[in-house]
């Protein structure tokens, strides 16, 4: 079992000159209740379920365990989850001593671009790219599991 911190940024400029790496990620939820959010994903030709649990006051940590299951259980998974399935590409874009994963969505939440970076700490340094926007780190309506629910083409 393990703590995820990490900040979260909207995306405003170009960072495809620099991915690395990109997956295709399907996505869907058994619990978008905030204090114990669990997820089925196929990400790439792998298939995980994830529990997350209610984070902290900042909203940059909180707890968080995954285990690789078989790809045929997440499809079946994803026939029971809540309604609003996630899709997305993301991106893997290394910035000075860090990775951001850059989510560019599709569906009923295209045009949304998030980036975040994993932290070791909360308030450990890290180089912000030119393409990097506002700090959305802590905002609920950011989180994929609101996503599903108030997806980015309702907001306008």
């Amino acid at each position: 079992m393990s703590k995820e911190i990490e900040r979260k940024f909207l995306v405003k400029g170009d960072f495809k000159k620099n991915v690395k790496k990109e997956k295709r990620i399907i996505q869907g939820y058994l619990s978008s209740v905030p204090e114990r959010t669990v997820r089925v994903r196929i990400k790439g030709d792998k298939g995980f379920i994830t529990v997350k649990g209610i984070g902290n006051e900042s909203g940059a940590s909180r707890f968080e365990w995954e285990k690789e299951i078989p790809v045929e259980e997440v499809k079946e998974l994803l026939k029971i989850c809540e309604p609003g399935i996630i899709d997305k590409t993301r991106y893997l874009v290394d910035v000075g001593n860090h990775t951001f994963e850059v989510d560019e969505f599709y569906g009923d939440n295209e045009g949304l671009i998030v980036a975040e970076v994993e932290l070791k700490d909360e308030n450990e340094e890290f180089e912000k790219p030119d393409w990097l926007g506002e700090e959305v780190t802590g905002d609920k309506k950011y989180y994929n599991s609101m996503l599903m629910k108030n997806p980015y083409k309702n907001w306008k």
